[in-house]
């Protein structure tokens, strides 16, 4: 039970994060509730070590440095200027993140557009005199809703696309999930709005192009992202056909950040990675691993004897217990128990797990990569702020799914 008591401090302590005078980051507090796993032998060296899944790591160090390159060239306001020029004003600003990143979110990993669209809706919010928390928190809500309509969009879909038996992944999620997908990402817009209708303002927005700070690594940059693209839709065709071979999104990772290692920025780009963020999740990998070998949720599931194959059961688990054990341990964990395998349960499963996102921070790793990357800018999202908003959207997350799926 040791495992589940250190969860528990960690979630709250990640909830209060100020101690005093001493404000506590995200990842030395995960890191701390690994380490004490760790003394109390609640987990061994040797099983702490195996949990840290590497692929998942590997892609978040290329996507990282990807975007510290981007920052670094000065090619990311070229971006964000391409994006969102035609925004006139703050309500078409906000529908433009939701929308645009939550659509690339689907296409490129939810985790993916966290890492490139953190430094991309600062810059909005300083450029257009806009709440930095309202930004962010409409980054981090759109990639986790945009996530949901794509087998590729984030670790926990790809997994039940995989194992679930679909013929045609990609069809099946988005006949099904496209347009209750789109009217979370409108009821998103709503929320926000009502929740900061005095920041809000009609002002219109005016536009301008930055320069690029360093034109040979931006153009770099550029060949970094069409790669990108490349990849994922030849990933996206591939998965059309019935093969073996697996184009992980690592590899994708690696061979999109190639043309950027071929730079006289290397080292400065390599001391702009998130390092901190890394720790978090190797931490993150063996604080669950161990709570995840107490059987304490698979019992608390078994207990509750309830209809594990019904949508609104499946919605309701997947949002709760993945703030605790996160959504891929979570997954791997409910996958056996949909006795039916049915199209329609499997897709609630991955709706459920994936907007478990919107209820905390640590309903999903993205809001973990926005947050630590805000930080490092001096900006931030409070636990409080984001839950106020969270809990609600949440709730109409599940409604909205629910009638689609049921």
């Amino acid at each position: 039970m040791i495992p589940v008591i250190v969860l528990l401090i960690v979630f709250l302590l990640i909830a209060v994060r100020n101690i005093g005078n001493l404000r506590l980051d995200i990842w030395f507090i995960m890191l701390s509730g690994a380490i004490i796993v760790l003394i109390t032998r609640s987990i061994s060296f040797i099983d702490a070590v195996k949990s840290i899944d590497l692929d998942v790591m590997a892609f978040l160090f290329f996507m990282f440095y990807i975007g510290a390159a981007f920052e670094e060239s000065g090619y990311i306001s070229h971006i964000t200027y391409r994006l969102f020029k035609r925004a006139k004003n703050m309500d078409e600003l906000i529908l433009s993140i939701l929308f645009i990143f939550g659509f690339l979110s689907a296409l490129l990993m939810n985790d993916t557009i966290a890492i490139i669209g953190t430094p991309v809706v600062i810059l909005l919010s300083k450029k257009h005199k806009i709440k930095s928390s309202i930004l962010l928190l409409t980054l981090a809500f759109s990639v986790t809703i945009g996530s949901v309509l794509s087998p590729i969009g984030n670790p926990q879909n790809l997994l039940i696309a995989i194992k679930g038996g679909f013929k045609n992944p990609f069809f099946s999620f988005l006949r099904s999930l496209l347009i209750p997908t789109i009217l979370n990402l409108i009821i998103a817009y709503i929320i926000i709005k009502i929740y900061y209708r005095v920041h809000f303002h009609e002002e219109k927005l005016n536009h301008s192009q930055e320069p690029i700070k360093d034109k040979k690594l931006a153009k770099n940059c550029k060949i970094s992202l069409r790669l990108t693209l490349f990849l994922i839709l030849f990933k996206i065709i591939f998965s059309f056909f019935e093969t073996k071979v697996d184009f992980k999104l690592t590899y994708i990772a690696f061979l999109s950040c190639l043309p950027l290692f071929f730079t006289r920025k290397i080292t400065k780009i390599l001391k702009k990675v998130d390092w901190h963020t890394l720790v978090f999740f190797a931490s993150m990998f063996i604080l669950m691993k161990s709570v995840w070998n107490t059987n304490f949720f698979q019992n608390l599931i078994s207990s509750m004897k309830l209809n594990t194959d019904s949508t609104i059961v499946i919605l309701s688990l997947s949002v709760i217990i993945s703030q605790f054990v996160s959504n891929v341990p979570f997954v791997a964990l409910y996958l056996p128990l949909l006795s039916k395998y049915g199209e329609n349960a499997l897709l609630a499963l991955a709706a459920g797990s994936t907007i478990a996102g919107n209820l905390t921070i640590l309903g999903a790793a993205s809001n973990v990569i926005i947050i630590q990357n805000a930080e490092k800018k001096g900006e931030t999202i409070k636990f409080l702020e984001f839950i106020k908003i969270g809990i609600p959207l949440t709730i109409l997350n599940i409604l909205i799914y629910y009638l689609f799926l049921r």
